[in-house]
C-alpha cells in the first residue's frame, strides 16, 4: 500500500471517528482551503484531554512564507494583531464558529467583512514548525477547539495504478 494511500485512508478514518463541526449541509457555508492545494499537514490536531492540558489546538500546513492566507468561510474579522510576538489573524465564520491563522500579516481590519476565498493574511517566518507553516485552529464558543480539517469537503479516495511486476506474468 502506497503512503499517499494509507495516509488518505487515515485521513477519512479520523474524520469518522473524531466528531468536528456541523456537516457541510448543516452549515451555512462551504469552507475553502486556506492555502493553495495541496494541503501538505505537517501536524496533525491532537485534542488535549482537558481545556487546560496539553495538546495541538490545530493542524500545520507546511507552506513557504509570503503563501497568501484564504478565509476558509464568509465572516467578520474578530481579531487581527500580534499575539505573543506572532501575527495573529481570527475570523468569525457563520454558526459562532472561529477560525485562527498564525504566523501572519493580516491583510484585514478587525470588523472587516471577508468573503470565502478572499485573501486575507500573508504567511510570515514563525519559529510554531521547524520550517515554514500555517497554523490554522477552529473554536466552538470561547474554549472548544476542533479540527480545523472537518470543515474542508472529505478527500475522495482514489487508487492509483502500480508499476508493473516484472515477475507477474501478464
Amino acid at each position: 500500500m502506497t503512503t499517499t494511500l494509507l495516509l488518505t485512508l487515515l485521513f477519512a478514518l479520523s474524520r469518522a471517528l473524531v466528531p468536528g463541526p456541523a456537516a457541510p449541509a448543516e452549515r451555512a457555508f462551504t469552507a475553502v482551503r486556506p492555502l493553495p492545494p495541496p494541503l501538505s499537514v505537517a501536524r496533525w490536531w491532537d485534542p488535549p484531554p482537558t481545556p487546560y492540558a496539553v495538546g495541538h489546538r490545530g493542524v500545520d500546513l507546511s507552506a513557504p512564507a509570503g503563501a497568501e492566507v484564504r478565509a476558509v468561510g464568509p465572516g467578520r474579522v474578530h481579531y487581527a494583531g500580534r499575539v505573543a510576538g506572532r501575527g495573529v489573524l481570527s475570523l468569525t465564520l457563520p454558526g459562532g464558529l472561529r477560525t485562527t491563522y498564525e504566523p501572519v500579516r493580516p491583510l484585514v481590519a478587525e470588523g472587516e467583512a471577508v468573503a470565502a476565498g478572499q485573501v486575507v493574511a500573508v504567511l510570515t517566518e514563525g519559529a510554531h514548525c521547524p520550517g515554514p507553516c500555517l497554523h490554522w485552529g477552529l473554536l466552538a464558543g470561547q474554549d472548544l477547539y476542533l479540527d480545523p480539517l472537518a470543515l474542508l469537503p472529505a478527500p475522495t479516495p482514489r487508487l492509483l495504478p502500480s508499476a508493473p511486476d516484472p515477475d507477474r506474468p501478464g
